[in-house]
């Protein structure tokens, strides 16, 4: 028999005599000679229970390498434990868990970060944009709103990094047709709403945002997915991409709404934000 569960996993619930071998992990393969190395060794492979799906995984990623008897007990250890066998344990350690208060968390600036892509037709330029400050506020144990302050004059262009074009580029959104950040150097997010979704899986959207957001002295209201939890040493954390029109919030070069035969000055409506926001 061989486990597939994460290392620690394994370690406190396993089938008698079983071996280890996470599926998880690009190693996997590379480990299999020191489990079977016979391709005609019969490997049964086991993960957790019938609704995941680690022993199919492996069972399709050892039949490819040429292992020629394998079989994918799929029920896996729950079923086995339902069953009444017998498992091998080890004691189980109680570990210190990582708490988070409600409250007003302020984010780690460091650790944060917003990530703008726009785009024409054919091309797209990318960068980053600072954050000034910034907090995240718990309610019961949950994300209940939050503000963030942006500054806009620290705007860069990766993709241009090194590039003279990399400066011409910064001015452009700077100056008044795009950002005009010397009269509006700031822009702002207020979370008004955080809604928790019950059914989300992990990795999936668990919350959906809802906020204004103020640029130019304008402002609308978002709604986005997003993903959010507490990582391993306590401290909140979430991600999420929006796509907006940034000309409701009067950055008006070159959309097509506003201007005619733009050529090659034609710039995508939607502005795109990968945000990463970690509190301290």
């Amino acid at each position: 028999m061989l486990g597939l569960r994460l290392e620690d996993d394994f370690k406190k619930s396993r089938l008698p005599h079983a071996l280890g071998n996470c599926v998880y992990e690009i190693s996997f393969l590379d480990r299999m000679p020191a489990v079977a190395p016979d391709l005609g060794t019969p490997v049964c492979v086991y993960g957790a229970d019938s609704g995941s799906l680690e022993s199919r995984m492996a069972a399709e990623k050892l039949c490819r390498h040429g292992y020629t008897q394998v079989y994918d007990f799929r029920d896996g250890l729950a079923a086995w434990k339902s069953a009444g066998f017998p498992v091998e344990e080890a004691p189980t350690e109680t570990n210190a868990t990582s708490v988070v208060t409600d409250g007003v968390h302020p984010i780690d600036l460091g650790e944060s970060s917003i990530r703008w892509i726009g785009r024409n037709l054919l091309n797209r330029h990318e960068g980053l944009i600072g954050l000034k400050s910034g907090s995240l506020r718990l309610e019961s144990g949950k994300l209940a709103g939050g503000e963030f302050t942006i500054a806009m004059q620290a705007i860069t262009c990766l993709d241009l990094a090194g590039n003279p074009l990399h400066d011409v580029l910064i001015r452009h959104l700077r100056d008044h047709e795009f950002f005009d950040t010397a009269l509006y150097p700031e822009a702002t997010f207020v979370v008004t709403r955080a809604t928790h979704l019950a059914d989300a899986t992990p990795g999936s959207p668990n919350l959906t945002i809802t906020g204004s957001l103020t640029l130019k002295d304008v402002s609308h209201t978002l709604e986005f997915p997003a993903c959010a939890g507490v990582t391993a040493d306590g401290k909140l954390a979430a991600q999420t991409t929006i796509a907006f029109d940034r000309t409701l919030w009067n950055v008006l070069y070159g959309s097509g709404k506003w201007f005619r035969h733009l050529g090659g000055h034609l710039v995508n409506d939607l502005i795109e934000l990968q945000l990463r926001i970690v509190s301290a």
